[in-house]
């Protein structure tokens, strides 16, 4: 898998939250399943996720959005939180 800049996206691939481990923290797809289960709302790059062939069946998978720049900018400010990545 390549890296690069914005290669967050590849996360909501089905073959990639299914086979990566980190060391730590587990299996993603745990991780991920926890999320799901609470509700948390996941965003993911529309920009990002396009270039990386992040599809609509990927997303619905872990019910996330596909996102534009200003969203995830409005997301950043009304919860006062920094983004890395």
């Amino acid at each position: 898998m390549p890296t690069r800049r914005s290669d967050g996206a590849y996360l909501a691939k089905a073959e990639v939250v299914d086979n990566l481990r980190g060391l730590g923290t587990g299996q993603l797809d745990d991780s991920m399943n926890a999320l799901v289960q609470a509700g948390v709302p996941i965003y993911v790059s529309g920009m990002s996720a396009k270039g990386r062939g992040v599809t609509d069946g990927d997303l619905e998978r872990l019910g996330a959005t596909f996102a534009m720049p200003a969203k995830l900018v409005d997301l950043t400010f009304e919860n006062e939180r920094v983004l890395v990545y």
